[in-house]
């Protein structure tokens, strides 16, 4: 096992690329402040370094705020009110570290308004129940209640965020007004929608429906339950929010 020292003091840091990116996206998105003492525990538990883009937001930011708050990316936590929590507390990291302690189905590191989830599989993405292959990203995905295999890494991925290609990604779930819904929610909220989105109703005419602010944990929940009652595999752990 490697101490802190060795994983955030290395000598090619991804977070001047990662800045550049953030930088030069056409995505509105807001970077939290740090919580270094918080970044450094989730450094030190994921074992990863700052070389990767995973450890440079663990270390360098208390997270990612995109297109207006609709997608929130997790990283070290932010010590400010209001802000997201970090790694650890959304996937239950032990208090101290524990060396033989890993996420059991796969590391939960992003959400959507929705109650979509982003999480990066672990070694064993079968055994868990999600689709694609160890260290790539899967989506549980709002309309369908099922987990699907996004076919890239966690660096990608954050890439692919910044893109602009979300506005395609989320083709049929944004309602008009969809920009200023987000932007006024709290980031311990989302959006609950009736007809739910995995409905027929939904999907016919998303303009119609229904939608409120709602604690994130209440949209995660609806959905893990709702996919029990229809006879879905179970999607298993969707972030501690």
């Amino acid at each position: 096992m490697r101490g802190i020292d060795e994983l955030a003091q290395v000598e090619d840091p991804a977070w001047p690329h990662v800045r550049e990116m953030l930088d030069g996206s056409t995505v509105p998105v807001r970077v939290l402040p740090a919580d270094p003492d918080e970044g450094r525990r989730c450094l030190l538990q994921m074992q990863v370094t700052a070389r990767s883009t995973l450890g440079a937001l663990a270390l360098n930011c208390g997270g990612l705020v995109l297109d207006d708050g609709w997608v929130r990316v997790f990283g070290g936590g932010s010590a400010a009110a209001g802000g997201l929590p970090g790694l650890g507390q959304v996937n239950r990291f032990p208090e101290s570290f524990e060396p033989a302690w890993h996420p059991s189905t796969g590391l939960v590191v992003g959400h959507d308004v929705l109650g979509g989830v982003f999480a990066l599989n672990g070694h064993d993405p079968a055994g868990a129940g999600r689709p694609g292959a160890p260290g790539q990203m899967t989506y549980f995905a709002p309309d369908t209640l099922e987990w699907e295999a996004m076919d890239m890494g966690h660096s990608t991925w954050v890439g692919w965020l910044l893109s602009g290609r979300l506005e395609t990604f989320y083709d049929g779930l944004r309602p008009p007004g969809w920009r200023e819904e987000a932007a006024a929610l709290d980031l311990s909220q989302g959006v609950s929608v009736y007809p739910f989105p995995w409905t027929e109703e939904a999907g016919e005419n998303l303009a119609a429906t229904s939608r409120r602010a709602v604690p994130m944990r209440e949209v995660l929940g609806v959905a893990a339950d709702f996919a029990h009652r229809a006879g879905l595999p179970d999607p298993g752990f969707l972030g501690d929010v």
